[in-house]
């Protein structure tokens, strides 16, 4: 019996792989046509009197109410000029992040074939880290300043937890991130459940999106985080069921277990080993046991509501 359930196992995976592998041909097979301006570089070698010809190739990214004197300013403010020095040495080329986004959305356009790529910008924005990408009708900003490795002396200051995703890995996750947050609805209900799922589908959109990038990438952990949040999988799940927090509407779990912090709140002696964003995690995993045990399509587990989701998951965390 035991040999055979083996046996049967392996069938399966083995159908799994070689469905996966179908799919990917059929990816890679989709036409998507899109440029990529180096505006950064562009804005860099810009000399005051060729200001109004950048004015007109790009007038959504010099705002009206600003006049030419506060550009003019910028070229030639110190800080914005070493600014310039810093990213074109850490992105002499895009070659590299343009090939990877032609895949991410090739990815993207076979699940949502209305899916248009967009015209992509590559920008400095004064380590704006809140806005690292940008998603704005048919275009994509970039802020390179924003991706220059967690140790740069222009992060000096930033916490930590913040600082480690400021990296060039973290491109491509990060435009995939506000892909998914186009496609999947915010949750109305307060319940820390939907939150949870909600987080879930953007990380399953992701899986769907950059398959070959590494889980812990996905989430924005260090190996070491992803390790931690894999091993403590039975331990999370059962703090949540045993403290009934499923259902729970206090949004201070929101900022506990869902928001960029320097580790997860269960008021135990492991929080100083957690990484954050942990009910992100447990929702992401509860998505996946879904859409593993059920025949829902992509855009159907996107409108499934989170309940629905977690009672059909019947989610068995790894001990």
């Amino acid at each position: 019996m035991y040999k055979k359930i083996i046996f049967l196992l392996c069938t399966i995976a083995f159908a799994s792989c070689n469905e996966d592998a179908k799919i990917e041909k059929e990816i890679a097979a989709v036409p998507v046509d899109f440029e990529v301006v180096r505006f950064d570089r562009e804005f860099a070698e810009a000399m005051p009197q060729k200001l109004m010809d950048l004015k007109q190739e790009y007038p959504f990214l010099f705002p009206q109410q600003f006049p030419d004197s506060v550009w003019i300013e910028k070229l030639n403010d110190t800080i914005q000029q070493e600014i310039n020095t810093e990213v074109g040495k850490a992105f002499p080329s895009f070659e590299n992040k343009e090939t990877q986004l032609h895949s991410l959305f090739q990815h993207i356009k076979y699940y949502f074939p209305q899916f248009k790529a967009p015209k992509v910008f590559t920008v400095t924005s004064e380590v704006d880290y809140k806005n690292k990408v940008i998603l704005q009708d048919d275009y994509l900003f970039i802020s390179l300043d924003t991706y220059l490795g967690e140790g740069h002396h222009f992060y000096v200051g930033i916490q930590e937890f913040l600082k480690k995703n400021f990296r060039k890995d973290q491109i491509i996750p990060d435009v995939a991130n506000a892909y998914a947050e186009k496609y999947v609805d915010r949750p109305e209900s307060r319940t820390f459940l939907a939150h949870m799922i909600y987080y879930g589908k953007l990380l399953y959109l992701k899986d769907r999106f950059i398959p070959e990038t590494a889980d812990a990438e996905k989430m924005g952990y260090t190996k070491g985080e992803f390790n931690w949040a894999q091993n403590n999988e039975a331990q999370m799940w059962r703090y949540f069921v045993e403290n009934e927090l499923f259902f729970d509407t206090n949004t201070e779990l929101y900022s506990r277990f869902l928001y960029p912090a320097p580790f997860s709140k269960f008021y135990l002696e492991l929080d100083a080993e957690s990484p954050a964003r942990l009910g992100q995690y447990i929702g992401w995993q509860i998505v996946r046991s879904y859409m593993e045990k059920t025949d829902a399509s992509l855009k159907e587990m996107i409108k499934t509501d989170a309940e629905t989701i977690f009672n059909k998951a019947n989610f068995k965390p790894r001990k």
